[in-house]
C-alpha cells in the first residue's frame, strides 16, 4: 500500500513550510472535521497543519456528498492555514486552490498537462473524468484574517475498484496512475502542499485576480453548451463562458449573461 514518508515529505517541502505540522493517521472520520474541531477549540493553534488519512469513514465533498476511496489508492488530506483576509474577501478561494492543485500536478506531469482541466467551481478532471475534488471550510475569522481548512481528495490508483463502488449512474472517475503508473503518495503531497503555500501567500495579498487567467485557460467547459442543476431540477442552460472577478461562472443563455455563485449548483455538459 502506498504510504506517506514523513521524513521525505519534510525534505521536499519549500522553505515557507518548514514549520508545518505533519499528521498522518490510518483512519479517521474526516480530516477536515478533525482540523475544524481543533481550530474551534484551541485558542492559538500552531499553523499551518496538514492532516492526511489513508481511510476516511466520513469523507465528503461538495454538498455533503461522500468521497469514495480505498486505502493507498487515494491521497486524502486537509491543510489548515491562516489567510490574511476576512471571510467577505475570500470570494473565489476554491478556484484559486484548484489552480494550485493544477500547478502541483504540472510539476509531476509536465508533458501531460493537456489532459487536465478544471470543472467549475473546483473539480480537477483528467481525460474528462474527475481526478480530484476540493472542500474548503472556515473555522474562525476576524476582521483581518480567516482560519481555513482546505480538504483535497485525489485518486491515485485502483480505477476499476473505484468505479465498482459507485452507482451505475455515476460518472467513472480518473486516477493519476493513468499518467504516472508508479506515482508516490509522498511526492504528490509535497508538490500539492508547496503549490498551496505559494498560492495562499499570493491570494492573501491580491485575492482571486492573479489566478483568473490560469483558471479560465484550464476551463473544461469553456464555449460549450451546459445545463445547470439545483438538486435534480434543471434551472438553466446555455453556453459556459469564463468566470468573473468573484469566481462566479458566466452562462450565456442567449437572452443575456447569467452568473452562478460557487457551490450552489451541479454543472453538466449538454450533449445534443
Amino acid at each position: 500500500m502506498r504510504r506517506i514518508d514523513r521524513e521525505q515529505l519534510r525534505m521536499l517541502l519549500s522553505s515557507s513550510l518548514q514549520k508545518l505540522t505533519i499528521e498522518v493517521v490510518d483512519e479517521t472520520g474526516s480530516t477536515n472535521a478533525d482540523l475544524i474541531a481543533r481550530l474551534k477549540t484551541v485558542s492559538q493553534p500552531r499553523l499551518p497543519i496538514v492532516r492526511a488519512a489513508y481511510r476516511q469513514t466520513a469523507g465528503r465533498g461538495r454538498h455533503g456528498r461522500p468521497w469514495v476511496a480505498s486505502p493507498g489508492n487515494a491521497l486524502l488530506f486537509s491543510f489548515a492555514c491562516e489567510i490574511l483576509r476576512p471571510p467577505a474577501e475570500l470570494a473565489g478561494l476554491s478556484l484559486a486552490v484548484s489552480t494550485a492543485v493544477m500547478a502541483g500536478l504540472h510539476a509531476l506531469m509536465p508533458t501531460d498537462m493537456h489532459r487536465l482541466a478544471l470543472k467549475w467551481p473546483n473539480d480537477i478532471l483528467l481525460d474528462g473524468a474527475k481526478l480530484a475534488g476540493i472542500l474548503i471550510e472556515i473555522a474562525r475569522s476576524s476582521h483581518t484574517s480567516s482560519m481555513a481548512v482546505i480538504g483535497i481528495g485525489l485518486n491515485l490508483d485502483g480505477e476499476a475498484a473505484l468505479a465498482a463502488q459507485l452507482s451505475a449512474q455515476a460518472n467513472p472517475p480518473a486516477v493519476l496512475a493513468r499518467v504516472l503508473p508508479q506515482v508516490a503518495m509522498t511526492n504528490v503531497l509535497a508538490h500539492l502542499l508547496n503549490a498551496l503555500a505559494a498560492m495562499l501567500e499570493r491570494f492573501s495579498e491580491h485575492g482571486l485576480a492573479p489566478f483568473l487567467p490560469a483558471w479560465n485557460d484550464s476551463h473544461a467547459y469553456a464555449g460549450k453548451k451546459v445545463f445547470v442543476l439545483e438538486g435534480n431540477r434543471e434551472i438553466l442552460r446555455g453556453i459556459a463562458m469564463g468566470v468573473d472577478a468573484y469566481g462566479r461562472l458566466l452562462i450565456d443563455t442567449g437572452n443575456g449573461m447569467q452568473t452562478l455563485a460557487s457551490g450552489d449548483v451541479s454543472l453538466r455538459a449538454h450533449i445534443l
